[in-house]
């Protein structure tokens, strides 16, 4: 399992520039970021190379953010590559509450999961890695 940054953010001009201007005048390298957003506010989704030290600058400039352990598995980067995966965490009945993908260099994507239930992810890791999928830590990012 990975950490991943939650940072509830206001639905204003300006608000994710000064988020990754923290980040960035903190030494904080993003690998991942995405963006789901309400009419008020957005939930940024962040994987950093020193989450610890993006949760402090985020909190010393007023950012409300949070950690939050996700899966990041290396899948195939072809057609189908993600159906794959989903289909082995289906045989296990997992809930996958949310995810986003990103290409990475030699033919492979990671796609980064929120397994409902730390034991269930934890127990999907075995599975998946049986099955040919390569389990990632923050150091592998």
């Amino acid at each position: 399992m990975i950490s991943q940054i939650t940072v509830f953010l206001e639905n204003s001009k300006g608000r994710l520039l000064a988020l990754t201007r923290c980040l960035g005048d903190a030494g904080v390298d993003m690998h991942a970021l995405t963006i789901a957003e309400t009419s008020d506010y957005g939930l940024v989704r962040i994987i950093a190379d020193n989450t610890d030290a993006a949760l402090k600058a985020l909190d010393e400039h007023g950012f409300r953010a949070t950690r939050t352990h996700v899966t990041a598995i290396e899948v195939p980067n072809r057609p189908g590559g993600l159906a794959d995966l989903l289909e082995v965490l289906e045989e296990m009945n997992l809930n996958i509450e949310y995810g986003y993908c990103f290409s990475s260099k030699g033919g492979v994507a990671v796609d980064v999961l929120k397994i409902r239930g730390d034991a269930k992810a934890a127990e999907a890791g075995f599975k998946l890695e049986g099955a040919g999928f390569k389990l990632l830590k923050q150091e592998d990012l």
